[in-house]
């Protein structure tokens, strides 16, 4: 898939401000925090100079396990728009015959986030590319798209979003981002509850700084993978 069929695909996506059982106020929320051209910019800059690693890390997905290199997936963003991220697949597809299937496995973690520790459909490639947060690269062209920020609540599925309480969905009055508060706090180390409260709070407190402090914390929790699975 080339970065022309994504960008097409993302533009094709519906925009709508319906998160499924509940609603979001479609108010634009003011962003205090670093200038979203800025972090778009940086973003462009992160696409070109990782570029290599993102051709290595195509090759390594293609030659472990058959399926496309990228995955897409439906996202809620700000005031409940939804949109498509894009990663590099990290899991084997329904089609392998090392699939596994784990509907009726139960969560490791409590509340509407369902997370495995120990995926078994997770491909050796995919635990490295996890782990260090590479699968996630991707999500620059999003950036530069505009459906995200570098730095903001991580994008939340419509499953989950439908569970959230009227309080949780005060975390969707920000654009969502690639890290954020949550994920140099302790990521999935961290309870559902957890997470929401930390986000809630950068929806808050959110500055300029704050920005700048986040993006820094996130180099050693990328190095050392703390809280990947």
């Amino acid at each position: 898939m080339s970065l022309f069929t994504i960008f097409k695909t993302n533009l094709d996506t519906v925009d709508v401000r319906d998160t499924g059982n509940a609603k979001v106020s479609p108010a634009e929320h003011y962003r205090t925090g670093m200038p979203k051209f800025l972090q778009q910019f940086a973003a462009t800059l992160g696409l070109i100079v990782l570029s290599p690693v993102f051709l290595l890390t195509a090759m390594l997905v293609r030659l472990e396990s058959p399926g496309a290199v990228f995955y897409s997936q439906v996202r809620v963003g700000e005031n409940g728009r939804r949109f498509r991220i894009y990663k590099f697949r990290s899991m084997r597809t329904a089609q392998d015959p090392k699939y596994v299937d784990v509907s009726q496995i139960q969560s490791d973690r409590e509340g509407a986030c369902k997370k495995l520790f120990n995926d078994p459909r997770i491909t050796r490639v995919g635990k490295v590319i996890r782990k260090y947060s590479i699968d996630e690269l991707p999500q620059l062209l999003n950036v530069v798209i505009g459906d995200m920020v570098l730095i903001g609540p991580r994008p939340a599925l419509p499953c989950e979003t439908d569970q959230y309480s009227l309080k949780a969905h005060g975390r969707l009055k920000a654009t969502p981002g690639l890290t954020g508060l949550w994920q140099v706090s302790g990521r999935a180390d961290t309870s559902f509850e957890e997470q929401i409260a930390l986000d809630l709070r950068y929806v808050e407190e959110q500055s300029v700084w704050e920005d700048i402090r986040i993006l820094f914390a996130t180099i050693p929790v990328v190095v050392f993978g703390r809280g990947a699975y």
